[in-house]
């Protein structure tokens, strides 16, 4: 089980990189979200126990951050319709699971509202940041306490809200104008390893001075993970069917994001419909890929 922990955390690193995606609702979809929010809250009291369950779910997902980082990434933009239809695949393959979720209470038309908020809440936010770019750079390098303080700030931010199923900690960054600054503080890990065994030591120096603004962020992102994960744990133990309405709004503005921000542009009039068949065959791919990861694990 520990193997295929890792491989949630692999998939789960991937959405937090690519933008519109989450990191959060990926957890929900791998069968974690739950499991991750109660050993977080419960570590002080078990942690040798909780340190088995976590850690290779941490180590799968620092492997898709950085695989995603160059890889997923340069997939997106030269396979954006096969990719982002695989990405939709793996939102919608949560239906049934959160469908498991509501028929636990009673249905009152008001929770519709949840619903609505949900899927507001997630557009809101979205076409907020989709006024950054993606490359822009804000920081090269961790000179100042001041540096140190806006990574700890956007680490914090961007967690803390990521953490709610459906908010993409990607675009979080986005809305303050630091994605740009994370990324290629996380991508130079890898062009540091390279530096030092080519025995470049000035690019080497360079790039640690950039993986260096990693630091104060991890900072900022343990002390939004532990406030939030409290009030998710409540929230779940107290409101779950209620939570889940809310997420049903979350996957289906989801469902339009990936759609409008990958499938969409990438229809130009040179598509050919053997471009298009990639859509409804990736889509059923990702569904049955959550399908088979749909089984959650407890602590």
């Amino acid at each position: 089980m520990q193997f295929l922990n890792s491989i949630k955390g692999f998939l789960i690193g991937i959405a937090l990189v690519i933008p519109g995606l989450s990191g959060s609702i990926f957890a929900v979809i791998v069968g974690l979200y739950e499991p991750l929010i109660a050993a977080i809250n419960d570590f002080k009291k078990a942690p040798k126990q909780q340190l088995r369950f976590l850690t290779p779910i941490g180590i799968g997902a620092v492997i898709g951050v950085l695989f995603s980082t160059k890889v997923v990434l340069w997939l997106s933009q030269r396979f954006p319709i096969p990719a982002y239809a695989f990405f939709l695949g793996l939102v919608l393959g949560i239906l049934p699971f959160i469908w498991r979720k509501l028929k636990q209470i009673h249905f009152k038309w008001p929770y519709l509202l949840l619903t609505l908020g949900g899927f507001l809440l997630i557009l809101g936010l979205t076409y907020l940041g989709s006024g950054h770019s993606e490359s822009y750079i804000r920081l090269t390098a961790l000179s100042s306490w001041s540096d140190a303080g806006q990574m700890v700030f956007a680490g914090a931010f961007s967690v803390a809200l990521m953490i709610i199923p459906g908010i993409s900690g990607s675009i979080m960054l986005m809305v303050i104008a630091q994605y740009g600054t994370v990324y290629n503080a996380v991508g130079q890990i890898v062009d540091l390893l390279k530096y030092l065994l080519q025995g470049d030591f000035t690019a080497a120096k360079a790039s640690f001075q950039t993986v260096l603004l990693i630091g104060p962020f991890i900072i900022g992102a343990l002390i939004g993970t532990i406030l939030v994960a409290k009030l998710m744990h409540y929230l779940l133990k107290h409101f779950e069917s209620q939570v889940y309405y809310g997420v049903l709004g979350v996957v289906l503005a989801a469902s339009i994001i990936l759609w409008q921000s990958g499938i969409q542009p990438a229809m130009t009039p040179a598509t050919t419909w053997l471009d298009l068949l990639w859509i409804p065959f990736m889509i059923i791919i990702g569904i049955l890929a959550t399908i088979f990861l749909d089984k959650p694990e407890t602590t």
